[in-house]
């Protein structure tokens, strides 16, 4: 009893000066890891370290050997039980400092694979007690890995969409709100779930895609485009002198110049083509946004028209002249 009461009371007052060591450490920091260490102690409740108190004193008693096994085996359960805690208590705090509070896609996600982690935590654990209450383990794992495969084979599909899942969350090729082409269509990203993504069409209708699809997909992410490049073409008529024709990559270039938000990247004479004496332009849209390259890209449309007539250059469309021999 009183090896039991020494034992306990060294306990106690052990865990109580860490929490104030703690407590200490915590006032001088700003990082939040050390209320985590704050936590992981006050996890260790008077039950664990009383029976830890008994399980040394009663080394110094001569007791039967079915009661020996039964202490082991408590207190073989109660450590890993502890350890759990103390894992599952940072498997928490990674999820939440990976994950935003106002995320509700991440943290569903993040949550997914915290519950996932904790059911391969638990298992592992109670294999581990089995083991050493003397069950032999090696056939149950040879049997929970034949079921496990022929869930896996039943279930591939939704599987499949539940890593595609955190393939998206950790990877993040896209995050609602971004702007997308996948396949065909053009959508923003409104919902990413566990096993499907809800897309937005640009006609308004909802698009909804299994996860796996997307992952094994191309897409084009313009959300994460800083800047847009535009090629296109003008073409003028054959019949227009050399003189007017020279003017065209300066009329382009200084209406491209004289338009706030595009930078002109260059402007070539490229091609006789069957109807047109064609000129490529290229320029940079200085944002994201699409609308904002419409309202641009038609602002410098009306300008170079307007340059164009003043110049009396006439833009081409396509024509077909015939010859007539007598």
């Amino acid at each position: 009893m009183v090896v039991f009461m020494g034992f306990f009371i060294a306990f106690a007052i052990f865990q109580k000066v860490v929490l104030v060591r703690l407590k200490k450490i915590t006032e001088r920091t700003k990082s939040d890891i050390d209320d985590e260490l704050i936590k992981i102690v006050q996890s260790m409740k008077p039950p664990f370290y009383s029976f830890l108190a008994f399980y040394i004193a009663a080394r110094f008693l001569v007791l039967s050997n079915i009661i020996e096994n039964i202490i082991n085996v408590i207190l073989i359960v109660w450590f890993i039980y502890q350890i759990i805690s103390v894992v599952q208590i940072l498997i928490n705090y990674i999820v939440r400092k990976k994950v935003s509070a106002e995320d509700r896609q991440s943290r569903a996600a993040a949550g997914a694979i915290g519950v996932a982690a904790k059911i391969v935590l638990w298992s592992l654990a109670f294999l581990l007690v089995l083991q050493n209450l003397g069950v032999n383990v090696n056939s149950l794992i040879a049997g929970l890995g034949i079921g496990g495969i022929a869930v896996a084979l039943a279930a591939q599909n939704i599987l499949g969409d539940l890593f595609s899942s955190f393939a998206i969350y950790f990877d993040k090729p896209f995050v609602p709100g971004d702007f997308i082409v996948f396949g065909k269509t053009m959508d923003t990203v409104e919902k990413i779930g566990i096993k499907t993504t809800r897309l937005r069409a640009l006609q308004g209708e909802e698009i909804i895609v299994f996860n796996k699809d997307l992952t094994a997909a191309q897409i084009q992410n313009f959300k994460k485009m800083k800047r847009r490049r535009v090629v296109f073409d003008i073409g003028v008529v054959y019949e227009t002198p050399v003189e007017k024709l020279k003017t065209v990559p300066s009329i382009v270039k200084n209406t491209i110049e004289s338009t706030k938000g595009l930078n002109l990247d260059r402007v070539h004479f490229k091609q006789f083509a069957d109807s047109a004496l064609l000129f490529e332009v290229a320029y940079y849209v200085e944002s994201d946004d699409y609308n904002e390259y419409m309202n641009l890209q038609q602002e410098m449309n009306f300008k170079i028209k307007e340059s164009f007539e003043k110049e009396g250059i006439a833009m081409a469309y396509p024509t077909q002249t015939l010859y007539f021999k007598k």
